[in-house]
């Protein structure tokens, strides 16, 4: 069983490392290599930043983004993103430009709208996510909300709210704290860094 976690010049890949290992990865390759992404078993996707610079350097990899496609979309391999790499597969990032993201599940990421001027963006902190029945989630923690970390301007706001696997709420703000489509599950929060309830949610994807 092999893992690929994608380096595109944007993520924290060093602790999403470590993460997925403590939580049972094996075969952990972390690459840019389109070949060994076609190859992999399950594919995870980071970010940290801004969506449009997130989104160059996806494509600037030559052959990459074809071999997502192939791999995740055509061969139904397991995909998780996090942070940034949940809200690139939105059809667009709306932040000081418009910049189209991998369109896997329809939407667009724009601005926090706390509605609170004494509550800051970016959303940075402990935050309760609330699952809405998506099995990697019943598995990891009963389908309870739990307490993860954030750090992100940003949200993916779904066409569908079906496709959102689970909430969390800023102010007057609710938002997308997961998103899913079949073998794609993306994280807004970082499981890498949420201790306990992110290695859990990491350990239960790898069983998936």
């Amino acid at each position: 069983m092999t893992t690929a976690l994608i380096d595109y010049g944007s993520g924290n890949l060093r602790s999403a490392a470590r993460a997925l290992e403590a939580s049972g990865a094996r075969g952990l390759s972390v690459t840019a290599d389109p070949d060994v992404v076609a190859r992999a078993d399950r594919i995870v996707l980071p970010g940290v930043g801004a969506f449009a610079d997130c989104a160059r350097g996806l494509r600037a990899v030559d052959g990459l983004i074809e071999a997502l496609e192939r791999r995740v979309r055509g061969e139904g391999a397991p995909f998780l993103g996090i942070c940034v790499g949940m809200q690139l597969l939105a059809d667009r990032g709306v932040e000081f430009e418009t910049v189209a993201g991998l369109g896997w599940i329809q939407g667009e990421t724009n601005r926090l709208q706390p509605g609170d001027a004494t509550l800051k963006v970016p959303h940075m902190g402990w935050n309760e996510a609330e699952p809405c029945g998506h099995p990697v989630f019943a598995a990891a923690w009963d389908g309870a909300a739990q307490d993860v970390y954030f750090v992100h301007s940003f949200a993916f706001r779904t066409a569908d709210p079906a496709d959102v696997a689970a909430w969390t709420t800023y102010g007057a703000d609710r938002f997308a704290a997961a998103v899913a489509r079949d073998n794609v599950l993306g994280v807004q929060f970082h499981p890498e860094k949420s201790q306990g309830a992110g290695l859990a949610l990491l350990a239960s994807w790898l069983r998936l």
